[in-house]
């Protein structure tokens, strides 16, 4: 199986969630063995994205590094994980990516409009051989092996809108477009405002979250999905977990994870060197493993 990149360069524009101004975002194909690589184009820094560049996780996933950063990449991150490409560079003009509707979905279209384009090397995965596992109080995180990946995560949050919520998803590109790409990101108005009383969230709307008050869903159009929550969730989790800068063949199961709690798995993981190996994709690899693999992406 080979690696992929996409067949040409495409562009957007979308408003920055804590700027609120407009950000331009192009995404350009890259060579075999590149990996996941972000430009922010107005200081010409580039970063790869994975756990090495990872520099803050309290609200979002950040890398970086002293000179510069880009905020808010783990929707962009799911997108490109859920397509199965490996190598992709990734311009945005400041730092922060476009929020666009708060979900995954616009990113996939900008990937459909790409395409995707096989290049002439292997690819590799990281495929776990025995559990991981953090956890903070009652917050939880694990990999474990598996023949199908999914990704199954609980929530439960004291809100009349949200309560207890799971969901299991079934890794497969098709599956992602239908079941979590268009899952919104959430917040609370208190917090909102909050935020923007601080200088962030100053692009946060209703045109690009879900926003809850101490009652109920100030969207007009309610809910994509009556779990949208936990689904969104496990969006995230999905792209945080492509930090590790391959695609990850595991179930993964988590409790009220954060970009925190997935960071610090993928160390954990990392640390672990019997609990994974990296596998490429050829005609020696295990012929039940690449079957599986194949179907997934």
């Amino acid at each position: 199986m080979l690696q992929t990149t996409i067949a040409k360069e495409v562009t957007n524009i979308g408003i920055g969630l804590h700027k609120g101004s407009a950000i331009k975002i192009t995404f350009s194909p890259l060579d075999a063995n590149s990996g996941v690589v972000f430009h922010r184009t107005d200081i010409n820094k580039y970063y790869e994205a994975n756990y090495k560049n990872v520099i803050n996780t309290k609200m979002a996933t950040v890398i970086g590094d002293n000179d510069g950063y880009i905020s808010t990449i783990e929707h962009l991150m799911s997108a490109v994980s859920s397509y199965g490409i490996d190598n992709l560079l990734i311009s945005i003009d400041t730092n922060e990516a476009p929020v666009l509707d708060g979900s995954a979905a616009g990113f996939c279209a900008m990937l459909d409009s790409a395409g995707i384009k096989q290049l002439d090397a292997k690819k590799q995965i990281i495929v776990v051989k025995k559990e991981v596992k953090v956890q903070a109080e009652d917050k939880f995180a694990s990999l474990s092996p598996t023949t199908a990946p999914s990704y199954e995560f609980s929530i439960d949050f004291k809100h009349p809108a949200i309560q207890k919520q799971n969901y299991t998803y079934i890794v497969n590109k098709q599956n992602f477009i239908n079941e979590i790409a268009s899952a919104r990101t959430f917040g609370f108005l208190k917090d909102v405002e909050y935020l923007k009383s601080i200088g962030l969230a100053l692009g946060g709307s209703l045109e690009n979250a879900i926003v809850l008050d101490d009652n109920g869903i100030l969207n007009p159009e309610g809910l994509r999905f009556s779990n949208e929550f936990v689904r969104h969730k496990i969006l995230d989790a999905i792209g945080d977990l492509y930090m590790l800068g391959k695609a990850t063949f595991a179930n993964y199961k988590a409790h009220a994870s954060s970009h925190d709690l997935n960071h610090k798995l993928t160390l954990e993981l990392l640390n672990n060197p019997n609990a994974y190996e990296i596998v490429t994709l050829d005609s020696d690899t295990n012929k039940d493993l690449l079957k599986a693999f194949t179907l997934n992406f």
